[in-house]
């Protein structure tokens, strides 16, 4: 019986041993994953700012792209309004100066002793003649005999044969 005990004693104390070994080397299985899953976490912290750092950034950069394209956009709007606003003055310009060939004859001064055209005095010799057409005073030099109309001053004439100048 002794010897059947040593021999139980033996096997427990190598099954104990083997148990120890096994439990050591458990432990530094352990020791090992914790190592990794401590280098995992703190890879993931790193990730996860990077990852935070690079969707702000992604937020500042597209809220200054939004605020940019709203300034161009008012840019655009206001150089339409301004383009048309320029169309409608070259419009009514067209419209107030269509058929305007030549400048209008300037009405006779009320000085009857000038020229209307080169305000010159009449003398005795210099005579004046009444343009059939304004009723400008002028005088021999600045009017056109045009037969048996009588006389005209040379803005009318040139307005009524702009062919002949």
């Amino acid at each position: 019986l002794p010897q059947h005990l040593a021999t139980l004693a033996a096997a427990a104390q190598e099954e104990a041993w083997q148990s120890r070994q096994q439990l050591q080397a458990q432990r530094q299985e352990v020791v090992r994953l914790q190592e990794q899953l401590s280098r995992a976490r703190q890879d993931g912290e790193r990730w996860a700012s990077a990852l935070q750092r690079a969707q702000r950034e992604a937020l500042e950069r597209e809220a200054t792209r939004g605020a940019e394209q709203a300034r161009q956009q008012e840019l655009i709007r206001d150089m339409k309004g301004r383009l048309l606003e320029l169309l409608r003055e070259k419009d009514a310009l067209w419209q107030k100066t269509e058929g305007i060939d030549t400048p209008m004859p300037s009405p006779a001064p009320r000085d009857v002793g000038l020229c209307s055209c080169c305000r010159k005095d009449f003398r005795l010799l210099s005579r004046r003649y009444n343009c059939r057409l304004c009723q400008g005073t002028v005088c021999h030099a600045c009017s056109v005999d045009v037969g048996k109309q009588g006389r005209c001053c040379l803005l009318c004439y040139q307005q009524r044969h702009p062919q002949a100048m």
